[in-house]
């Protein structure tokens, strides 16, 4: 299926929207060209809580989320992944709350890294990030009326997750499929060939509602997985295809598969092509003339 994203969406800031019964929505106020209009933190539970991705240290945003908590008990603090858009609230409400945090590890990358990924790492990851639980596949995390079942999806970074909530059809799916935008899988943070494995990890579950970090709900979401999935595989046979043209440099296929991409995305889309020569890389069609794939490097079709 064609792509069809969803850019209507009113975060109404610093307001609890409820989107099912014991699930609330409340999207912070940091809107930008990665983040779309805020990160949203979700308030699970009514007797008691749990709260995932807290998003940035907003004083607006604290103050709105101690007020949607209202007093009641929050059980857990849950991270879906630590990028720093979505992590730095998570010290003050774990101090106001006394909650656990909860997590699939801290920020890693993939692999060793190049001298010159050491300082992009730390441009959009929360590096100092520690959990107090380390979450594994399928571990539940419940309080007093609610229930989540840990997801591993990485893929946008090594330690994402996402999070099916018990008795619904609906699953917390972080930054790993929203509805506005495609996710951005850049290296070190990002495997493409991991994100398209957890890609198959989500459509081989039963929930077909998604509630995403960032933009509105996504209904038919399988429907939906399955066209970010072509996207992607087609993404990657338009690079393998130009790579056995000749063309060996990512700035150059950059510049022809993105043709009409605004020029101030070009680096974006400069690590998602690498992200995706990885992934070649992996599959043995593809070859790097330097013995760790980087953004300088020269590529060739596998004989």
């Amino acid at each position: 299926m064609a792509l069809s994203f969803n850019t209507n969406f009113d975060p109404k800031h610093g307001v609890a929207v409820d989107i099912a019964s014991g699930v609330k929505r409340m999207t912070a106020p940091n809107s930008g060209p990665y983040t779309f209009r805020g990160t949203n933190t979700y308030l699970i539970g009514e007797q008691s809580l749990a709260l995932v991705d807290p998003g940035p240290d907003s004083d607006s945003h604290f103050d709105a989320l101690i007020s949607a908590i209202g007093g009641r008990s929050v059980d857990a603090i849950i991270l879906t992944h630590s990028h720093l858009d979505h992590t730095p609230l998570t010290a003050r409400l774990k101090s106001q709350t006394g909650a656990a945090v909860y997590a699939a590890g801290p920020h890693k990358p993939y692999r060793d890294l190049t001298q010159q990924e050491t300082e992009i790492l730390g441009r959009s990851a929360d590096l100092d990030f520690m959990q107090d639980r380390i979450l594994a596949d399928g571990d539940k995390i419940e309080g007093h009326d609610w229930q989540l079942e840990t997801v591993l999806t990485p893929g946008h970074t090594a330690n994402h997750s996402a999070f099916a909530i018990s008795g619904t059809d609906l699953l917390l799916s972080g930054d790993h499929v929203m509805g506005w935008s495609t996710t951005v899988v850049a290296p070190p943070d990002g495997s493409m060939a991991d994100y398209l494995r957890s890609l198959d990890v989500l459509l081989a579950r039963p929930e077909k509602h998604y509630l995403p970090g960032h933009g509105d709900a996504i209904p038919q979401a399988h429907a939906y997985v399955k066209g970010l999935k072509t996207h992607r595989i087609m993404r990657e046979t338009a690079i393998l295809d130009q790579v056995s043209k000749g063309v060996d440099a990512i700035p150059e296929l950059v510049r022809i598969l993105y043709r009409t991409l605004p020029a101030k995305l070009h680096g974006a889309a400069a690590m998602t092509v690498l992200a995706h020569l990885e992934s070649l890389i992996e599959a043995g069609k593809v070859t790097s003339a330097d013995s760790q794939a980087t953004l300088s490097s020269r590529f060739k079709a596998a004989s």
